[in-house]
Formats: structure tokens, C-alpha cells, sequence
């Protein structure tokens, strides 16, 4: 189990707190045009507010490669709107080198309750190197670190690895808290039944998760593009599905794994098939049900098919946790949509508790409508994916335990 120290463990009154946040929200002509990641984030700021610290927010956007990206990549417009969000001015001191004399100027000015914000941590190209002379300059602004952003957790970068190395203080947000109790703990030691639903495309993606998950859940169930490779590995044919040939024996070893261990491992008994990739994406398709070992050589299977729904719906009835990471079809497409939506419904409909790997899943969930059903949806994507493979996260570890 991890323990470490969060916000309510500190008392922050009149100290400098650097707060690395995840602002690494989608622009469009330098307007926000998804902010769930700055809603996300409101809870820590409020509660170091209200306990008298001087917050100095940080966070990455983007990434950083040219000049031209430092024009287009500026938090400025984070600032703004998160001034709106709080009802009180969030600061924006700009340097290029992120920390400088306007910074340390700035926050020699501040009083209990302010906030400012830094620029984008990646205009200094040691972020993602954890170069020392960058961490120390961000150590230098604070007394006390929070970490809050757990998309980069996966990842040791200046702004939450490396500055920790300088700091006494260092501990989790809110944000993290809660991914840590949840795609962490709830992982490692489950409420049983707990079974595991993963998609996606690709098989190469899951790899290690996969393998891990085989080992904590007692039903791994498999929907989306990688199924086929499953498929495939039990001698059907799959058409022109998508298919990872370099990974069909080890989809072989996993079955065999699990039968070894005594768990359920569920694949799609019927699909939805067509003659091609829908082109839009959201475009207009005809659809065929087959069963799963009579995949036409060629069509391409983009869904599970209402036998599949109704067996892995079932198969989440009884569960007391449950994790699901990645779709089961071409969920952008309304007509291949449907074995994405079953899912949804089937996890909003049970009393377990049920956790949303990030990435497409979440979006799925979210864009579907079933998001305030969900216990937990991570805010991660790759942190989501290294947590679920049971490996440690570097941001994750750098807090102070309890």
C-alpha cells in the first residue's frame, strides 16, 4: 500500500508552497476549449488558500521544441481563466527561463492567500531531463511542494522529481490522493470479485498490464482492436481486423496463464464487421453481426457484438471493484459505438466500485454521459497504464511517506 503525505498533513500558513499542477489543457487559438484539467485542480488550490499559504502554481503544456512553441504554448491564458474559476486573481509573472528576478520579485510581494502562476516548465529544456540546476531554481521559490499532476507522474522531470530532491517538504495533492488510493490501492488489494475489462487497439500497448491484471483480478475481459490478436491466437480467422502477428504467442501465453491460475478470461463470442474503415470517422457505415470464429477474410471487426455485451455485462453484475481501460470499438463512430456504450452502462449499474483508466476510456465514459456514475475516473493516461502494470511512478515516490 502507498502512504504518503498529503495537503491535510502540512500546515502551509504563511509559507511559500510551489504547487506542480497538470495545466496541460487543449487550445485553440490560445482559448481553452477543455478545462476539466483546471476544474480538476481547484480543490488543492482552495485548500491551501484558505489555510494562508502563498500558492506559485507550475505546469507544463504541450511540448516545447522550437521558439515558435514558446508563442503558442504560454500558460498565459491558464491564468485568466483560472482567475474566473477561483473568484480571485491568479498572477501571471512570465520569464523565458521560468524562474528569474521578476518571479522571486513577485512573490516577495505576495500575502497570505495570494496566487501565481509560472510559464510553461518545459520552455527550460531540462525539464525532462531532471536537470539539477532548473530543479534547484524551482526548490528555491518554496518552502513546501505539492505535487498534484498526476498525468506527468509517470514521468521524472524537474518540476515533480527533480525539485523534490531540494525541498524538506514534499507532498501530494488532492488529485493524486485520490489516483492513489484508487487505480493504486484498490488495485493491489481489491474488494473481490474484481474483474478487469481492458481494449484499445493495441495489444503492444497492454503488454505488462495484461499480465499484471491476470495476477490481481479474478475476470479479464478483452473487447476492442487487441481482441483480435486474442482471436487469432485461438486458430480463428479474423479478416482484415486489426492484428499484431508479433504478439499472437504471447496472447497465447496469457490464456494459458490464466488457466493456470484459475481465472476468467473472457473474449468476444460475436463482432460487428465492415467492409472498411469508416471515412469520416463519425461517417455513415454498414454493419454485419458474425460470431467470433466466423470473421468473413474480408471484412474488419470494429465492436463487440449483443452477445458479448450481455455476457461481459453480466460478467460486471457481480463484481465488487472493477477496472476498465480502453474501448471496445470504434467508439468515435455512433453506429460502432454500441459495445462501448454496454460497458458504460453496465459499470454506471453496478454497486461496485468502478474505476476509469484515463485516456479513451475516460473520454468514452465522459463524452457517453455516464461520467458522474463512475467512482473514480483517472485524469491520467500513460500514468494510468504504468499504475495498472503495478510498476512505481517517479512522481508518486518522490512525496514524503507517512
Amino acid at each position: 500500500m502507498l502512504n504518503k503525505k498529503s495537503v491535510d498533513d502540512i500546515n502551509v500558513k504563511g509559507q511559500r508552497v510551489l504547487v506542480r499542477c497538470d495545466f496541460n489543457v487543449p487550445l485553440k487559438n490560445g482559448v481553452i476549449t477543455d478545462e476539466n484539467r483546471l476544474v480538476a485542480a481547484l480543490p488543492t488550490i482552495k485548500k491551501l488558500i484558505a489555510d494562508g499559504g502563498k500558492i506559485i502554481l507550475c505546469s507544463h503544456l504541450g511540448k516545447v521544441k522550437t521558439e515558435e512553441d514558446k508563442l503558442t504554448k504560454t500558460l498565459a491564458p491558464v491564468a485568466v481563466r483560472l482567475s474566473e474559476l477561483l473568484g480571485q486573481e491568479v498572477k501571471f509573472v512570465p520569464n523565458p527561463d521560468v524562474v528569474g528576478e521578476n518571479v522571486y520579485a513577485a512573490i516577495n510581494e505576495m500575502k497570505d492567500g495570494d496566487v501565481i502562476l509560472l510559464e510553461n516548465t518545459r520552455f527550460r529544456k531540462e525539464e525532462s531531463k531532471c536537470g539539477e540546476a532548473f530543479s534547484k531554481d524551482l526548490a528555491s521559490l518554496c518552502d513546501v511542494y505539492v505535487n498534484d499532476a498526476f498525468g506527468t507522474a509517470h514521468r521524472a522531470h524537474c518540476s515533480n522529481v527533480g525539485v523534490t530532491q531540494f525541498v524538506d517538504t514534499a507532498v501530494v495533492g488532492y488529485l493524486m490522493q485520490k489516483e492513489i488510493d484508487f487505480l493504486g490501492n484498490a488495485v493491489d488489494d481489491p474488494v473481490r470479485p474484481f474483474v478487469a475489462i481492458l481494449g484499445g487497439a493495441k495489444v503492444a500497448d497492454k503488454l505488462n498490464v495484461i499480465s499484471n491484471l491476470l495476477e490481481k483480478c479474478d475476470t479479464l475481459i478483452i473487447g476492442g482492436g487487441m481482441a483480435y490478436t486474442f482471436l487469432k491466437a485461438k486458430g480463428y480467422e479474423v479478416g482484415q481486423s486489426l492484428l499484431d502477428e508479433t504478439k499472437i504467442d504471447y496472447c497465447k501465453e496469457m490464456m494459458d496463464k490464466a488457466e493456470s491460475l484459475g481465472k476468467k478470461l473472457l473474449l468476444p463470442v460475436d463482432t460487428v464487421v465492415t467492409d472498411h474503415f469508416p471515412d469520416p470517422i463519425d461517417g455513415d457505415i454498414a454493419i454485419e453481426v458474425v460470431d467470433a470464429d466466423k470473421i468473413p477474410a474480408d471484412k474488419m471487426g470494429m465492436d463487440i457484438g449483443p452477445k458479448t455485451r450481455a455476457l461481459y455485462a453480466e460478467a460486471v453484475k457481480s463484481a465488487k471493484t472493477v477496472v476498465w481501460n480502453g474501448p471496445m470499438g470504434v467508439f468515435e463512430n455512433p453506429i460502432l459505438a454500441e459495445g462501448t456504450i454496454a460497458v458504460a452502462k453496465a459499470l454506471a449499474e453496478t454497486d461496485a466500485t468502478t474505476i476509469i483508466g484515463g485516456g479513451d476510456s475516460a473520454a468514452a465514459v465522459n463524452q457517453l454521459g455516464f461520467g458522474d456514475k463512475m467512482t473514480h475516473i483517472s485524469t491520467g493516461g500513460g500514468a494510468s497504464l504504468e499504475f495498472l502494470e503495478g510498476k512505481e511512478l517517479p512522481g508518486v515516490a518522490a512525496a514524503n511517506n507517512i
